[in-house]
């Protein structure tokens, strides 16, 4: 397996200095697996003559489309006798290389990684093929510490990896207040801590952070911990909606398996369907499924809030992976890219055309 990369196309030494820290929190992420408690009906029919589709995504709330659509056997039910088989991940970058290697065909990821996975092969690898959810992130902070927003000026911060998704986002609030950072070593005005989400609840009950810019349930943890929200991310955004995950798949597997890959796509769109018509119990059935993927259930202090942060979306939100790509660049974190043809959501559409559902807009980054 090669080092993982964050996103830049200059800089790799940091990551490599955390390369340990990524293999022990996430391995390579989990080793696919079959679900065996969804049931293939009677007479289903392989698809494309595949044995099975391996599907990748984080245990994230911000990831329960995937969580649902595996937890009420969706994925399996669209795919017939090919089976769903699935691997669990905590770092985009790791999801990326099991993208690269072929270890998975599709999976829910953030907005980072993708770019970065994009434009690292010269947009050869993958494309987003479809939307997921908006929101769930937030700056929490120790009250006793950080009274107001200017009172970050001198603390430390944490974001869980360098160049990821909230990582991006912290450094450009941070420049916006005017502050200056070294984005590689995340030393300056604040102090970035890059770190784990799992180990992010015991830093800030330890004292060696002082607050943390994370995606749900981290955040509310901190909370349950005593932490304060100082700062929802939706609310930097034009009508508070920003791209937080989206759904990506293999170049060579969409080119070769397009039905496979429209069939995962309805299943998220049902997915979809179902926890936004049914929440309450959209929510239990994440959480089953995290319970099932860490063996540890989110509390309801924990889960209750972090649900309502979050909105799920089948548009990609295209416009905003544009400006988060922008804010990447600013901080030094990416050369500038070109981003034309990371979208296909040609599938996407021709599935939401037979909902009967509004078709989304790639923001002229799609292919073609």
């Amino acid at each position: 397996m090669s080092a993982a990369r964050p996103l830049t196309t200059l800089r790799t030494l940091a990551v490599i200095a955390t390369l340990p820290l990524l293999l022990t929190a996430c391995g390579y992420g989990s080793k696919a697996k079959s679900d065996d408690t969804a049931k293939v009906a009677a007479g289903a029919k392989k698809i494309d003559g595949l044995g099975s589709v391996r599907i990748g995504y984080f245990g994230n709330l911000t990831h329960a489309t995937a969580l649902v659509g595996r937890e009420q056997g969706l994925f399996q039910k669209e795919l017939g006798a090919t089976k769903a088989e699935y691997a669990t991940f905590n770092a985009g970058p790791s999801e990326i290389e099991a993208l690269n290697s072929s270890s998975i065909d599709i999976g829910w990821i953030g907005p980072s990684p993708a770019i970065n996975g994009y434009t690292k092969s010269n947009g050869k690898s993958l494309r987003i093929i479809g939307g997921s959810a908006s929101g769930g992130v937030k700056l929490v902070v120790n009250p006793k510490k950080i009274k107001s927003l200017k009172d970050v000026k001198g603390k430390k911060i944490a974001t869980p990896q360098l160049g990821n998704t909230q990582d991006v986002a912290f450094l450009n609030w941070a420049a916006e207040q005017g502050y200056k950072i070294d984005p590689q070593s995340g030393k300056g005005d604040v102090t970035v801590v890059r770190t784990d989400n799992k180990i992010t609840p015991d830093a800030y009950k330890s004292g060696s952070i002082d607050g943390a810019w994370v995606p749900e349930p981290t955040a509310s943890k901190l909370v349950a911990e005593g932490g304060k929200v100082l700062l929802d991310e939706s609310t930097l955004w034009p009508d508070k909606k920003f791209v937080i995950t989206n759904i990506i798949v293999s170049q060579k597997f969409l080119d070769a398996h397009p039905k496979a890959v429209e069939a995962v796509l309805k299943a998220s769109v049902e997915s979809n369907k179902w926890i936004n018509a049914n929440p309450d119990a959209a929510k239990t059935a994440a959480n089953k499924q995290l319970t099932a993927d860490s063996g540890k259930a989110l509390p309801a202090n924990v889960l209750d809030p972090a649900w309502s942060s979050i909105s799920f979306t089948d548009d990609p939100l295209a416009s905003t992976l544009n400006t988060e790509a922008a804010h990447a660049v600013k901080a030094g974190l990416l050369t500038k890219p070109d981003l034309k043809g990371i979208y296909d959501l040609t599938l996407l559409n021709k599935v939401l055309k037979a909902e009967g559902e509004s078709t989304v807009d790639d923001a002229g980054l799609g292919v073609g």
